[in-house]
């Protein structure tokens, strides 16, 4: 593949401010929180049902729960897992572990106990930060996948007083509301107790810029588990490219930013835990989306920037229409991971005043590629521009080394500061990837003479269901798992609520009619909610190619067409 410099007419679309370019970075991630604590050492750096945390407090329990880590044996190389929601106790494990020159791996803490394992069993961690609640899953990992250094958080000693006192009372709503945000454990360190210790002595060396930072999965397209390796370089470079990308939201100056995506996610992780921080932010913490928790803080405290996905931004304009709560103030909001519908933005800005944007990206690019302008000339349908610094290429899917005509349809290329390094353990997987300092997005797509990008097509079959990826042979495999699933194709079928949902066709086995929903409630058992076929469909057969292979794309079209067999 050649490594000439391809064209960049994108550029010329750049909203006022954004330059072309930015200069490589330098330091590490700790490095943008230490000069938030430095500059802006009073202002808050954290919110969390109301009770905030300074830059100053912040840049405190990161050292203490560094020497804290130190102390049980964490050091430089190391892996080290999150599994947490949103809580202040999330950001502080971060940067923490990164202080150390160690390896943040971020996990959903709604996995069953299958799929936290397999992650487990790949990156091999045997300290990790837990939230209560998934403490006793992870202390049934057999034996070979143990986590001897084991801390369990409640997030709810991270509440203002007054509430956590209200969630003891002896009321039946109080005792659910604290079940759903708190388990007692035993067998595991508690995370105060690990905040006890002394701070970390400042000669202990921070990460490089080229050290590794993270691994962040991402299923491909088998299911299998891929740890993405982020380095701090990719990870810095991301959150100056945002920066550069908004220059009317300043430094220190009243920014807040909103936590509603999960910070285990790629997007949530960048946007909220690096980004905001680099901007001396309020960072409001959200562990899950609820439209009215969302607006009782925008009274106050209107989001500066907002990360979010289609459906919240429609439930969220939607409770503040039925509530009678303005939206007034919140500048920019950014959207992701699914096709944003024009007739969304239009009344989302009305009621906010600022602007809606669709972006695009992936984990391996930590994760943010590309954007819409925060400026007047945005594309509806398209995902944007490439940031700056980002370079593109769209070539022939089957012949990489080939550039298609300028305009025309084909697979995307990209390289940037952002790029990861390649799979964790998985040499063969990343040699598919990148070539020649190019990664291939497997996203078929084309670039008009303005350089906005859209998206037409995916080689891979993922499914994106809510910001979410799902592997079909993952859901597929579980399904079959069933005693009279004899065979099964996953597909993604459009949806307005999620931007896709998990569909499946299933072969029974010939035993006789079965209940389709107890298969659902069968598949709710080994995976994720947002995995489980939101409909499966009993078919009499699968279309295969001639060496056996489910034809999935067919499967798709006949699902869509709502033919009663799949196997035309």
């Amino acid at each position: 593949m050649t490594s000439y410099d391809p064209p960049r007419p994108w550029i010329r679309s750049y909203a006022d401010g954004v330059p072309a370019d930015l200069a490589p970075v330098e330091g590490n991630l700790l490095d943008i929180v230490e000069a938030s604590a430095r500059d802006y050492p009073d202002a808050p750096a954290l919110q969390f049902f109301g009770r905030t945390t300074s830059y100053r407090e912040l840049m405190d329990a990161i050292e203490r729960a560094a020497a804290g880590l130190q102390a049980l044996g964490v050091t430089k190389g190391d892996t080290v897992g999150i599994v947490l929601p949103n809580c202040p106790q999330h950001i502080i494990a971060f940067y923490a572990i990164l202080r150390l020159g160690a390896i943040a791996i971020e996990h959903n803490p709604l996995y069953t106990p299958r799929e936290l394992r397999k992650q487990f069993e790949d990156h091999g961690a045997k300290t990790a930060i837990v939230w209560s609640k998934v403490v006793g899953t992870v202390q049934d990992f057999p034996a070979d996948v143990a986590v001897p250094n084991l801390i369990s958080v409640d997030v709810t000693r991270a509440m203002p007083l007054s509430l956590r006192l209200a969630l003891r009372l002896p009321v039946a709503k109080a005792r659910a509301s604290r079940d759903a945000l708190t388990e007692r454990t035993t067998g595991a360190l508690s995370w105060d107790r690990l905040l006890q210790t002394a701070a970390l002595p400042a000669s202990v060396p921070g990460p490089g810029t080229d050290d590794l930072a993270i691994i962040q999965y991402t299923s491909g397209t088998t299911g299998t588990p891929k740890g993405a390796m982020l380095t701090h370089r990719n990870l810095l470079a991301n959150a100056r490219q945002a920066q550069a990308w908004t220059p009317s939201i300043v430094r220190g100056h009243g920014c807040v930013v909103y936590a509603v995506l999960p910070m285990f996610h790629a997007y949530g992780l960048t946007l909220c835990l690096t980004f905001a921080m680099s901007m001396g932010a309020r960072l409001v913490l959200f562990p899950r989306f609820e439209p009215a928790m969302v607006l009782e803080v925008t009274k106050k405290h209107p989001a500066t920037f907002l990360p979010l996905v289609p459906p919240i931004a429609a439930r969220l304009l939607k409770a503040a229409q039925d509530e009678g709560i303005s939206l007034s103030g919140t500048e920019v909001a950014i959207s992701g991971a699914m096709a944003l519908p024009h007739e969304l933005v239009v009344p989302f800005e009305k009621a906010t005043g600022g602007y809606l944007v669709e972006g695009y990206g992936l984990s391996e690019c930590s994760p943010v590629l590309m954007a819409n302008p925060v400026a007047e000339n945005r594309k509806p349908g398209t995902v944007g521009l490439p940031l700056p610094g980002t370079e593109c290429r769209v070539v022939d899917p089957d012949d990489p080394t080939t550039d298609v005509a300028p305009g025309e349809r084909g697979e995307l290329l990209v390289r940037g500061p952002q790029v990861f390094h390649g799979y964790y353990g998985k040499p063969e997987e990343t040699e598919e990837v990148l070539v020649d300092g190019w990664f291939r997005t497997g996203d078929i797509v084309q670039i008009d003479e303005d350089g906005f990008v859209r998206i037409v097509d995916r080689i891979k079959e993922l499914i994106i269901t809510g910001g979410f990826n799902v592997a079909p042979t993952e859901v597929e495999n579980a399904l079959r798992q069933h005693p009279r699933v004899a065979d099964a194709a996953v597909v993604g079928l459009p949806s307005e609520r999620s931007g896709e949902e998990v569909v499946a066709a299933v072969v029974l086995d010939g035993a006789g009619e079965v209940d389709t929903e107890s298969i659902r409630e069968f598949a709710r058992g080994v995976l994720t909610p947002y995995k489980v076929p939101r409909r499966v469909v009993v078919v009499d057969e699968l279309p295969k190619s001639l060496i056996g292979k489910v034809l999935r794309r067919q499967v798709r079209e006949s699902l869509l067409s709502g033919s009663e067999s799949v196997a035309d």
